[in-house]
C-alpha cells in the first residue's frame, strides 16, 4: 500500500475505532484473550497502536506489529510507551511459544492466505495461549440508499477489491484447520447513523469507480444521496463484526 493510501487509511480507521459501540468491541476482544496481568500477547495489523495502549492499562504487556513501517511510525509517535515493530504476519518476530494471547482486528481479510497466518499464530502462541480474530464481512455490509440495485453492486464489487472478502465468516474453520481448539464465534452488529461514517461510505464507491466496477455518473450519484440522507438524518448502514476466539493446544 502506498503512502498516499496509508495516509488516507487512518483518518478512516479512527472513526471507525471512535464509532459508538467500537471500544465496547474492542474491550470484548481483550476478555476473549483470557490473559493473565503480565502475560506478553502480540496484536497483529496494530495500525495506529490504540489497542496496545489500551491493553497496557489493563496491565497486559502488547507488542504491535503491522507491515507498514509508516503505520508503525504513527503507532510510535501516538503512543510512546508502547513497543511496535515493522513485520510480517507469516514471519512473527518471536520464538516459538513466546507468547501468551494473539489478536487480530480487521487485518485477516487483507491476506490472500489467512491459513499460513494462522499456522504462524500456533507457532508462537504458548501451550493453552489463546487467539482472537475480529472484522467484518465484506459481503454483508447494509446500506439504506435510494438505488438498492447500484448499493448492492457496490458493496459486491467493493468485496472483490479485498484479498479475503469473507474471511470473517470463515474464522472459525479457519481455526479448527490451523489446529485450534473450543473455537466460538460471536456477531456484532455495528449500527451507523450519523455523517461520521460518510466517507467510509463514499471510499465503497470510489474504489469501485476506480476500478471500472460503477461509472462516475454512478457513484457520484450514489455518493450524492447517502451525503443527503446524512444531512437530514437519515443515514443508516449496518456491518456486522464477526469475532472468534480459540485455544492454543
Amino acid at each position: 500500500m502506498s503512502n498516499e493510501a496509508i495516509e488516507a487509511l487512518i483518518p478512516q480507521l479512527d472513526a471507525v475505532d471512535e464509532s459508538p459501540g467500537a471500544a465496547a468491541l474492542r474491550a470484548r476482544s481483550y476478555e476473549l484473550l483470557h490473559a493473565a496481568p503480565g502475560a506478553p500477547v502480540v496484536d497483529v495489523g496494530c495500525g495506529s497502536g490504540r489497542a496496545v495502549a489500551e491493553l497496557a492499562d489493563r496491565g497486559i504487556p502488547a507488542t504491535g506489529i503491522d507491515v507498514s513501517d509508516q503505520m508503525i511510525e504513527v503507532a510510535r509517535k501516538r503512543r510512546p510507551d508502547g513497543e511496535f515493530r515493522v513485520g510480517d504476519l507469516h514471519a512473527l518476530p518471536f520464538e516459538d511459544g513466546e507468547v501468551a494471547g494473539y489478536r487480530a482486528d480487521k487485518v485477516v481479510h487483507t491476506l490472500a492466505d489467512p491459513g499460513r497466518a494462522l499456522a504462524e499464530a500456533r507457532r508462537v502462541l504458548a501451550p493453552g495461549g489463546r487467539v482472537v480474530l475480529a472484522g467484518q464481512d465484506w459481503d454483508t455490509f447494509v446500506i439504506d440508499s435510494a438505488d438498492p440495485e447500484l448499493t448492492r453492486t457496490i458493496v459486491r464489487k467493493r468485496a472483490d477489491q479485498v484479498a479475503s472478502p469473507r474471511a470473517a465468516r470463515q474464522y472459525r474453520n479457519l481455526l479448527l484447520d490451523a489446529g485450534f481448539r473450543d473455537a466460538t464465534v460471536e456477531v456484532h452488529t455495528g449500527v451507523f447513523t450519523d455523517a461520521s461514517f460518510l466517507p467510509l461510505l463514499t471510499r465503497l464507491a470510489e474504489v469501485c469507480c476506480e476500478h471500472g466496477a460503477v461509472t462516475r455518473v454512478e457513484a457520484d450519484a450514489w455518493i450524492a444521496d447517502q451525503r443527503e440522507r446524512a444531512q437530514a438524518d437519515r443515514l443508516f448502514a449496518a456491518v456486522p463484526i464477526f469475532m472468534a476466539a480459540a485455544t492454543n493446544p
